[in-house]
């Protein structure tokens, strides 16, 4: 009896951690990268609880499938979503070495330096 319990207590676990996962997938796609951020720290109980019910739970064989099919599932997920950040962070360095270099032209050329002069100009 207690078997099925914590066996119940895993499955609503996953339930959640997939829950989460497909929650930081909409995050991700609407650029809500904070919240995102915020809700992965905060799944790593769950998925340190679930590790400990996991190690002291005897599967039967349908249990063990069961299980098994929905930590696959969330697994999936996961991997989605690292692959979406990713992504994101290659656009976001892009994004940012391409303005540090219009920063820096702009710092040299632009039009409120001062020191006005060309590049031709070897006194200044």
């Amino acid at each position: 009896m207690i078997d099925e319990q914590q066996f119940q207590q895993l499955m609503m676990l996953y339930t959640q951690l997939k829950n989460g996962a497909l929650e930081i997938a909409r995050m991700l796609e609407t650029e809500d990268y904070d919240s995102a951020i915020t809700m992965i720290k905060h799944r790593e109980s769950v998925f340190q609880s679930c590790q400990s019910i996991k190690r002291y739970l005897d599967f039967t064989p349908e249990q063990k499938e069961q299980a098994d099919k929905l930590y696959n599932e969330i697994k999936e997920l996961e991997l989605k979503n690292i692959h979406t950040l990713e992504q994101g962070m290659e656009t976001i360095r892009a994004e940012l070495a391409r303005t540090q270099a219009v920063q820096k032209l702009n710092k040299a050329y632009g039009r409120d330096n001062e020191e006005q002069g060309s590049i031709f100009n070897m006194e200044n």
